[in-house]
Protein backbone atom coordinates (compact mmCIF):
# COMPACT_ATOMS: atom_id res chain seq x y z
CA UNK A 1 0.00 0.00 0.00
CA UNK A 2 1.51 3.39 -1.09
CA UNK A 3 0.80 5.55 1.91
CA UNK A 4 -0.72 8.90 1.74
CA UNK A 5 -3.20 11.30 3.83
CA UNK A 6 -6.49 13.15 2.89
CA UNK A 7 -6.42 15.93 0.31
CA UNK A 8 -6.40 19.11 2.68
CA UNK A 9 -4.63 17.93 4.97
CA UNK A 10 -1.02 18.12 6.11
CA UNK A 11 1.92 16.63 7.72
CA UNK A 12 4.82 18.57 10.03
CA UNK A 13 8.29 18.18 10.13
CA UNK A 14 10.21 18.87 13.44
CA UNK A 15 11.12 22.21 12.20
CA UNK A 16 7.92 23.18 10.96
CA UNK A 17 5.96 22.57 14.13
CA UNK A 18 8.62 24.63 15.85
CA UNK A 19 7.19 27.49 13.46
CA UNK A 20 3.70 26.82 14.43
CA UNK A 21 4.29 27.02 18.03
CA UNK A 22 6.12 29.86 17.68
CA UNK A 23 2.60 31.21 16.48
CA UNK A 24 0.51 29.48 18.69
CA UNK A 25 2.80 31.37 21.17
CA UNK A 26 2.70 34.88 20.43
CA UNK A 27 -1.09 34.40 20.03
CA UNK A 28 -1.59 32.92 23.48
CA UNK A 29 0.71 35.56 24.71
CA UNK A 30 -1.45 38.47 23.34
CA UNK A 31 -4.58 36.32 24.97
CA UNK A 32 -2.98 36.21 28.10
CA UNK A 33 -2.09 40.03 28.54
CA UNK A 34 -5.64 41.13 27.67
CA UNK A 35 -7.07 38.74 30.47
CA UNK A 36 -8.52 35.85 28.27
CA UNK A 37 -8.85 31.96 29.87
CA UNK A 38 -7.90 29.01 27.72
CA UNK A 39 -10.74 26.49 27.23
CA UNK A 40 -10.95 23.57 25.12
CA UNK A 41 -13.98 21.45 23.34
CA UNK A 42 -13.87 17.72 21.34
CA UNK A 43 -13.15 17.75 18.24
CA UNK A 44 -16.93 16.02 17.66
CA UNK A 45 -19.81 17.95 18.50
CA UNK A 46 -23.67 16.27 17.90
CA UNK A 47 -24.99 17.40 14.55
CA UNK A 48 -28.02 19.78 15.95
CA UNK A 49 -25.53 21.58 17.78
CA UNK A 50 -23.79 22.41 14.27
CA UNK A 51 -25.96 22.54 12.00
CA UNK A 52 -28.13 25.69 10.90
CA UNK A 53 -25.47 27.95 12.18
CA UNK A 54 -23.67 28.58 9.09
CA UNK A 55 -26.24 29.32 6.72
CA UNK A 56 -27.11 26.59 3.84
CA UNK A 57 -23.12 26.70 1.96
CA UNK A 58 -21.70 26.07 5.39
CA UNK A 59 -23.99 23.05 6.45
CA UNK A 60 -22.68 21.45 3.19
CA UNK A 61 -19.17 21.68 3.98
CA UNK A 62 -19.56 20.04 7.75
CA UNK A 63 -18.03 16.37 7.67
CA UNK A 64 -20.26 14.19 8.94
CA UNK A 65 -19.02 10.89 11.31
CA UNK A 66 -20.93 7.72 10.55
CA UNK A 67 -22.71 6.18 13.32
CA UNK A 68 -21.48 3.39 15.32
CA UNK A 69 -22.19 -0.55 14.36
CA UNK A 70 -24.97 -1.19 11.64
CA UNK A 71 -25.58 2.60 10.67
CA UNK A 72 -27.67 1.84 7.48
CA UNK A 73 -30.59 -0.69 9.85
CA UNK A 74 -33.11 2.10 10.80
CA UNK A 75 -32.86 3.71 7.18
CA UNK A 76 -36.91 3.60 5.71
CA UNK A 77 -37.38 2.33 2.64
CA UNK A 78 -38.57 5.62 0.83
CA UNK A 79 -34.98 7.17 1.64
CA UNK A 80 -32.86 3.92 -0.15
CA UNK A 81 -35.57 4.88 -3.18
CA UNK A 82 -35.39 8.35 -3.08
CA UNK A 83 -31.54 8.05 -3.50
CA UNK A 84 -30.86 11.62 -2.20
CA UNK A 85 -27.42 11.21 0.17
CA UNK A 86 -29.22 14.04 2.11
CA UNK A 87 -32.04 12.34 3.36
CA UNK A 88 -29.62 9.71 4.73
CA UNK A 89 -27.98 12.07 7.29
CA UNK A 90 -30.50 11.50 10.14
CA UNK A 91 -30.50 8.14 9.77
CA UNK A 92 -26.73 7.76 9.76
CA UNK A 93 -25.05 10.22 11.13
CA UNK A 94 -25.41 11.84 14.64
CA UNK A 95 -21.89 13.49 14.87
CA UNK A 96 -19.70 16.12 13.10
CA UNK A 97 -16.51 17.04 13.26
CA UNK A 98 -16.31 21.29 13.91
CA UNK A 99 -16.55 23.46 11.91
CA UNK A 100 -15.39 26.51 13.51
CA UNK A 101 -14.67 26.99 17.38
CA UNK A 102 -17.70 29.63 17.81
CA UNK A 103 -20.61 27.44 17.91
CA UNK A 104 -19.08 25.07 20.38
CA UNK A 105 -17.97 27.81 22.24
CA UNK A 106 -21.40 28.96 22.81
CA UNK A 107 -22.80 25.43 23.54
CA UNK A 108 -19.80 25.55 26.45
CA UNK A 109 -21.16 28.39 27.56
CA UNK A 110 -24.42 27.44 27.96
CA UNK A 111 -23.57 24.16 29.35
CA UNK A 112 -21.17 25.36 32.07
CA UNK A 113 -22.87 28.61 32.59
CA UNK A 114 -22.80 28.37 36.69
CA UNK A 115 -19.16 28.03 36.68
CA UNK A 116 -18.60 31.19 34.67
CA UNK A 117 -18.36 34.17 35.48
CA UNK A 118 -19.81 37.27 32.84
CA UNK A 119 -18.39 38.61 30.76
CA UNK A 120 -16.44 35.81 30.27
CA UNK A 121 -13.23 36.16 28.06
CA UNK A 122 -11.91 32.86 26.49
CA UNK A 123 -9.43 31.73 23.91
CA UNK A 124 -9.09 28.39 22.86
CA UNK A 125 -6.57 27.17 20.18
CA UNK A 126 -7.84 23.52 18.24
CA UNK A 127 -8.10 22.33 15.14
CA UNK A 128 -11.50 22.41 12.74
CA UNK A 129 -12.62 20.91 9.74
CA UNK A 130 -14.37 21.52 7.03
CA UNK A 131 -15.20 19.75 3.79
CA UNK A 132 -14.09 22.52 1.68
CA UNK A 133 -12.16 22.06 -1.92
CA UNK A 134 -8.49 22.60 -1.18
CA UNK A 135 -6.33 25.04 -2.68
CA UNK A 136 -3.80 27.84 -1.71
CA UNK A 137 -4.56 28.80 1.78
CA UNK A 138 -7.15 26.50 2.01
CA UNK A 139 -6.99 23.10 4.12
CA UNK A 140 -9.46 20.95 5.20
CA UNK A 141 -8.03 20.25 8.45
CA UNK A 142 -6.86 23.29 9.86
CA UNK A 143 -5.96 25.77 13.39
CA UNK A 144 -7.68 28.03 14.37
CA UNK A 145 -6.80 30.45 17.45
CA UNK A 146 -10.08 32.52 19.04
CA UNK A 147 -11.04 35.07 21.71
CA UNK A 148 -14.41 35.69 22.64
CA UNK A 149 -15.86 37.82 25.13
CA UNK A 150 -19.46 36.89 26.20
CA UNK A 151 -21.54 38.24 28.73
CA UNK A 152 -21.79 42.15 27.15
CA UNK A 153 -22.75 44.45 24.66
CA UNK A 154 -19.86 46.79 25.27
CA UNK A 155 -17.95 48.15 22.57
CA UNK A 156 -14.83 48.46 24.22
CA UNK A 157 -14.37 44.55 23.28
CA UNK A 158 -14.64 45.80 20.09
CA UNK A 159 -11.65 47.97 20.69
CA UNK A 160 -9.45 45.28 22.54
CA UNK A 161 -10.10 42.46 19.19
CA UNK A 162 -8.37 45.46 17.40
CA UNK A 163 -5.80 46.01 19.75
CA UNK A 164 -5.08 42.18 19.85
CA UNK A 165 -5.11 42.00 15.89
CA UNK A 166 -2.76 44.89 16.15
CA UNK A 167 -0.25 43.45 18.65
CA UNK A 168 -0.09 39.62 17.08
CA UNK A 169 0.47 40.34 13.68
CA UNK A 170 3.14 43.32 14.44
CA UNK A 171 4.74 40.85 16.62
CA UNK A 172 4.83 38.25 13.68
CA UNK A 173 6.00 41.24 11.31
CA UNK A 174 3.07 40.75 9.63
CA UNK A 175 1.88 43.84 7.35
CA UNK A 176 -2.05 44.20 7.72
CA UNK A 177 -4.93 46.14 7.28
CA UNK A 178 -8.17 45.10 9.45
CA UNK A 179 -10.98 45.46 7.77
CA UNK A 180 -13.90 46.49 10.13
CA UNK A 181 -17.67 46.86 9.27
CA UNK A 182 -21.12 46.45 10.71
CA UNK A 183 -23.88 43.90 9.79
CA UNK A 184 -26.46 46.51 11.25
CA UNK A 185 -25.40 48.75 8.45
CA UNK A 186 -25.56 46.29 5.67
CA UNK A 187 -29.11 45.43 7.02
CA UNK A 188 -29.76 49.17 6.70
CA UNK A 189 -29.29 48.95 3.08
CA UNK A 190 -31.09 46.11 2.51
CA UNK A 191 -34.03 47.91 4.57
CA UNK A 192 -33.60 51.25 2.55
CA UNK A 193 -33.60 49.37 -1.27
CA UNK A 194 -36.98 47.76 0.20
CA UNK A 195 -34.96 44.29 0.83
CA UNK A 196 -34.81 43.95 4.70
CA UNK A 197 -36.37 40.12 4.13
CA UNK A 198 -33.81 39.26 1.39
CA UNK A 199 -31.54 40.13 3.55
CA UNK A 200 -29.01 36.75 4.38
CA UNK A 201 -29.25 36.54 0.29
CA UNK A 202 -27.86 40.28 -0.35
CA UNK A 203 -24.87 39.49 2.48
CA UNK A 204 -24.10 36.42 0.80
CA UNK A 205 -23.31 37.46 -2.81
CA UNK A 206 -21.43 40.30 -1.68
CA UNK A 207 -19.60 38.67 0.79
CA UNK A 208 -17.83 37.31 -2.39
CA UNK A 209 -17.28 40.57 -3.86
CA UNK A 210 -13.39 40.67 -3.80
CA UNK A 211 -13.06 36.45 -5.41
CA UNK A 212 -16.13 37.23 -8.16
CA UNK A 213 -16.03 40.60 -8.67
CA UNK A 214 -18.89 43.56 -9.07
CA UNK A 215 -20.71 41.64 -11.81
CA UNK A 216 -21.11 38.13 -10.46
CA UNK A 217 -22.04 39.86 -7.49
CA UNK A 218 -25.00 41.31 -9.48
CA UNK A 219 -25.53 37.40 -11.20
CA UNK A 220 -26.23 35.82 -8.31
CA UNK A 221 -28.72 38.80 -6.82
CA UNK A 222 -30.24 38.51 -10.16
CA UNK A 223 -30.60 34.69 -9.53
CA UNK A 224 -31.92 35.04 -5.89
CA UNK A 225 -34.28 37.40 -7.39
CA UNK A 226 -34.07 41.17 -6.70
CA UNK A 227 -33.93 43.34 -9.66
CA UNK A 228 -30.69 45.10 -11.58
CA UNK A 229 -32.06 48.54 -10.62
CA UNK A 230 -31.88 47.30 -6.48
CA UNK A 231 -28.61 45.53 -7.41
CA UNK A 232 -27.28 48.45 -9.03
CA UNK A 233 -27.86 51.11 -5.86
CA UNK A 234 -27.04 47.48 -3.18
CA UNK A 235 -23.44 47.94 -5.04
CA UNK A 236 -23.29 51.30 -4.92
CA UNK A 237 -23.76 51.80 -1.28
CA UNK A 238 -21.42 49.03 -0.38
CA UNK A 239 -18.80 50.16 -2.58
CA UNK A 240 -18.58 53.50 -1.05
CA UNK A 241 -15.92 54.36 1.40
CA UNK A 242 -17.44 57.41 2.90
CA UNK A 243 -19.19 57.20 6.51
CA UNK A 244 -20.74 60.50 5.57
CA UNK A 245 -22.58 59.59 2.43
CA UNK A 246 -23.41 56.49 4.09
CA UNK A 247 -25.22 58.62 7.30
CA UNK A 248 -27.16 60.24 4.85
CA UNK A 249 -28.92 57.36 2.87
CA UNK A 250 -29.41 55.57 5.74
CA UNK A 251 -30.68 58.61 8.31
CA UNK A 252 -34.16 56.73 7.71
CA UNK A 253 -32.39 53.11 8.93
CA UNK A 254 -31.72 52.85 12.71
CA UNK A 255 -29.87 49.50 12.03
CA UNK A 256 -27.91 51.71 9.49
CA UNK A 257 -27.45 54.69 11.42
CA UNK A 258 -26.62 52.45 14.86
CA UNK A 259 -24.08 50.63 13.37
CA UNK A 260 -22.45 53.73 11.92
CA UNK A 261 -22.70 55.37 15.49
CA UNK A 262 -20.72 51.60 17.24
CA UNK A 263 -18.16 51.94 14.54
CA UNK A 264 -17.69 55.76 15.37
CA UNK A 265 -17.80 54.82 19.03
CA UNK A 266 -15.02 51.64 18.78
CA UNK A 267 -12.52 53.83 16.35
CA UNK A 268 -13.28 56.59 19.52
CA UNK A 269 -11.82 53.55 21.89
CA UNK A 270 -8.93 53.71 19.57
CA UNK A 271 -8.14 57.49 19.29
CA UNK A 272 -4.46 57.21 20.93
CA UNK A 273 -3.53 53.42 19.62
CA UNK A 274 -1.21 52.44 16.69
CA UNK A 275 -4.15 50.06 15.78
CA UNK A 276 -6.37 52.77 14.19
CA UNK A 277 -3.81 53.43 11.37
CA UNK A 278 -4.04 49.92 10.26
CA UNK A 279 -7.81 50.13 10.21
CA UNK A 280 -10.12 50.40 7.27
CA UNK A 281 -13.71 51.06 6.33
CA UNK A 282 -15.02 48.51 3.96
CA UNK A 283 -18.79 47.93 3.67
CA UNK A 284 -18.46 45.63 0.88
CA UNK A 285 -17.36 42.94 3.95
CA UNK A 286 -20.11 40.83 5.03
CA UNK A 287 -18.82 37.56 6.78
CA UNK A 288 -21.94 35.21 5.14
CA UNK A 289 -22.31 33.49 8.54
CA UNK A 290 -25.66 33.60 10.15
CA UNK A 291 -24.51 34.35 13.60
CA UNK A 292 -23.02 37.77 12.97
CA UNK A 293 -25.43 40.37 14.18
CA UNK A 294 -22.91 43.58 15.11
CA UNK A 295 -19.35 44.81 14.02
CA UNK A 296 -17.47 42.27 11.91
CA UNK A 297 -13.36 42.08 11.21
CA UNK A 298 -11.35 40.59 8.60
CA UNK A 299 -7.82 40.74 8.07
CA UNK A 300 -5.81 40.69 5.12
CA UNK A 301 -2.27 41.27 4.07
CA UNK A 302 -1.25 44.77 3.45
CA UNK A 303 -0.85 44.91 -0.80
CA UNK A 304 0.91 47.69 -0.64
CA UNK A 305 3.87 46.20 1.17
CA UNK A 306 3.64 42.45 -0.84
CA UNK A 307 2.31 43.73 -4.45
CA UNK A 308 3.69 40.51 -5.64
CA UNK A 309 2.08 37.62 -2.93
CA UNK A 310 -1.84 37.24 -2.36
CA UNK A 311 -3.32 35.29 0.53
CA UNK A 312 -6.86 35.06 1.45
CA UNK A 313 -8.03 36.27 5.01
CA UNK A 314 -5.83 35.79 7.79
CA UNK A 315 -8.37 36.93 10.74
CA UNK A 316 -11.94 37.27 11.12
CA UNK A 317 -14.68 38.04 13.95
CA UNK A 318 -17.24 39.87 15.24
CA UNK A 319 -20.36 40.66 16.89
CA UNK A 320 -23.17 38.21 17.77
CA UNK A 321 -26.55 38.82 20.08
CA UNK A 322 -28.00 35.53 20.65
CA UNK A 323 -25.53 32.75 19.18
CA UNK A 324 -26.39 31.38 22.75
CA UNK A 325 -30.37 30.89 22.57
CA UNK A 326 -30.58 28.20 19.76
CA UNK A 327 -29.02 26.17 22.87
CA UNK A 328 -31.71 27.93 25.20
CA UNK A 329 -29.90 31.25 26.91
CA UNK A 330 -31.60 33.92 25.96
CA UNK A 331 -30.04 37.63 25.24
CA UNK A 332 -26.37 36.97 25.71
CA UNK A 333 -24.20 38.71 23.94
CA UNK A 334 -20.92 38.36 22.84
CA UNK A 335 -17.88 39.08 20.36
CA UNK A 336 -14.67 37.49 18.97
CA UNK A 337 -11.77 37.03 16.85
CA UNK A 338 -10.16 33.46 15.17
CA UNK A 339 -6.43 33.87 13.45
CA UNK A 340 -5.91 31.48 10.87
CA UNK A 341 -2.79 30.03 11.84
CA UNK A 342 -2.04 27.69 8.58
CA UNK A 343 -2.37 30.74 6.57
CA UNK A 344 -0.37 32.54 8.74
CA UNK A 345 2.37 30.27 8.89
CA UNK A 346 2.19 30.12 5.04
CA UNK A 347 2.62 33.66 4.38
CA UNK A 348 5.46 34.15 6.93
CA UNK A 349 7.16 31.23 5.10
CA UNK A 350 6.60 32.57 2.09
CA UNK A 351 7.97 36.18 3.29
CA UNK A 352 11.18 34.62 5.35
CA UNK A 353 9.66 35.81 8.50
CA UNK A 354 10.10 33.29 10.80
CA UNK A 355 13.30 34.52 13.35
CA UNK A 356 16.53 31.82 13.19
CA UNK A 357 15.79 31.25 16.69
CA UNK A 358 12.58 29.67 16.41
CA UNK A 359 14.15 25.99 16.23
CA UNK A 360 14.17 24.72 19.74
CA UNK A 361 16.40 21.61 18.31
CA UNK A 362 19.08 20.29 20.47
CA UNK A 363 21.19 23.18 20.63
CA UNK A 364 24.33 20.46 21.80
CA UNK A 365 25.09 17.23 20.64
CA UNK A 366 27.50 14.63 22.09
CA UNK A 367 30.20 12.40 19.96
CA UNK A 368 31.99 10.31 21.32
CA UNK A 369 35.48 7.91 20.33
CA UNK A 370 35.29 4.62 22.51
CA UNK A 371 32.62 2.99 25.30
CA UNK A 372 34.21 4.64 27.63
CA UNK A 373 34.35 8.42 26.38
CA UNK A 374 30.51 7.16 25.40
CA UNK A 375 29.84 6.15 29.44
CA UNK A 376 30.91 9.84 30.49
CA UNK A 377 29.03 11.74 27.64
CA UNK A 378 25.64 10.15 28.94
CA UNK A 379 26.96 10.64 32.31
CA UNK A 380 27.32 14.85 31.08
CA UNK A 381 24.28 14.88 29.25
CA UNK A 382 22.36 13.76 32.29
CA UNK A 383 23.96 16.77 34.37
CA UNK A 384 22.69 19.20 31.30
CA UNK A 385 19.33 17.96 30.82
CA UNK A 386 18.41 18.32 34.16
CA UNK A 387 19.36 21.88 33.87
CA UNK A 388 17.00 22.40 30.95
CA UNK A 389 19.86 22.58 28.32
CA UNK A 390 18.64 21.10 25.17
CA UNK A 391 21.50 18.72 24.41
CA UNK A 392 21.61 14.73 22.75
CA UNK A 393 23.99 12.39 21.87
CA UNK A 394 25.29 9.95 19.42
CA UNK A 395 23.71 6.50 20.26
CA UNK A 396 27.21 4.55 20.08
CA UNK A 397 30.77 5.19 19.66
CA UNK A 398 31.29 5.51 16.07
CA UNK A 399 33.97 6.68 13.16
CA UNK A 400 33.62 10.62 13.93
CA UNK A 401 33.17 11.55 9.96
CA UNK A 402 29.25 9.27 10.70
CA UNK A 403 28.86 11.38 13.72
CA UNK A 404 29.87 14.70 12.09
CA UNK A 405 27.42 13.66 9.28
CA UNK A 406 24.58 13.30 11.76
CA UNK A 407 25.07 16.58 13.21
CA UNK A 408 25.41 18.74 9.72
CA UNK A 409 21.56 16.69 9.06
CA UNK A 410 20.09 17.88 12.30
CA UNK A 411 21.37 21.04 12.01
CA UNK A 412 23.01 21.15 15.77
CA UNK A 413 24.99 24.14 16.47
CA UNK A 414 27.19 22.70 18.21
CA UNK A 415 29.06 19.10 18.85
CA UNK A 416 30.76 17.92 22.11
CA UNK A 417 33.49 16.02 21.56
CA UNK A 418 34.71 13.21 24.18
CA UNK A 419 37.61 10.78 23.99
CA UNK A 420 40.33 9.90 25.85
CA UNK A 421 42.03 13.39 26.83
CA UNK A 422 38.61 14.88 27.75
CA UNK A 423 38.11 12.04 30.00
CA UNK A 424 40.80 12.00 31.75
CA UNK A 425 40.54 15.45 32.10
CA UNK A 426 37.15 16.18 32.90
CA UNK A 427 36.80 18.52 29.64
CA UNK A 428 35.15 19.07 27.06
CA UNK A 429 36.11 19.93 23.59
CA UNK A 430 33.22 22.44 22.12
CA UNK A 431 33.04 22.77 18.62
CA UNK A 432 30.71 25.58 16.82
CA UNK A 433 29.31 24.09 13.44
CA UNK A 434 28.93 27.84 12.11
CA UNK A 435 32.67 28.62 12.19
CA UNK A 436 34.51 25.61 13.02
CA UNK A 437 35.82 27.00 15.92
CA UNK A 438 36.77 24.58 19.31
CA UNK A 439 37.62 25.45 22.84
CA UNK A 440 38.27 23.11 25.74
CA UNK A 441 35.52 23.77 28.72
CA UNK A 442 35.56 22.10 32.23
CA UNK A 443 32.65 20.08 32.77
CA UNK A 444 31.76 21.75 35.77
CA UNK A 445 31.55 24.81 33.76
CA UNK A 446 29.64 23.64 31.14
CA UNK A 447 25.71 24.66 32.51
CA UNK A 448 27.05 27.75 32.82
CA UNK A 449 28.96 27.75 29.48
CA UNK A 450 25.54 27.18 27.76
CA UNK A 451 23.72 29.44 29.86
CA UNK A 452 25.20 32.08 28.58
CA UNK A 453 25.30 31.45 24.72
Amino acid sequence: MKPSIPKGTRDFLPEEVFRRNFIFETIRDVYLIYGFLPIETPAMENLQTLTGKYGDEGDNLLFKVLNNGDFLKNTPEETWQNRKSAEFIPFIAKRGLRYDLTVPFARFVVMHQNDLSFPFKRYQIQPVWRADRPQKGRYQEFWQCDADVIGSDSLLYEAEIIQMLYEVYHKLGIKVIIRINNRKILQGIAEICGIGERFMDMTIAIDKLDKTGRDGVSKELLERGISEEICNRILELVQSSDIEILKKNLVNSQSGSQGIQELETIMSYLEDHPAKNWVELDITLARGLNYYTGSIFEVVLDTTAYPEYSMGSLSGGGRYDDLTGVFGMQGVSGVGISFGADRIYDVMLHLSLFPDSVSQGPKLLFLSMDQLSHTYAFRIVTRLRSSKIHCDIYPEPAKIQKQMKYAHAIRVPFVAIIGEKEVSSQSITIKNMADGSQETVHENELIQYFNHI
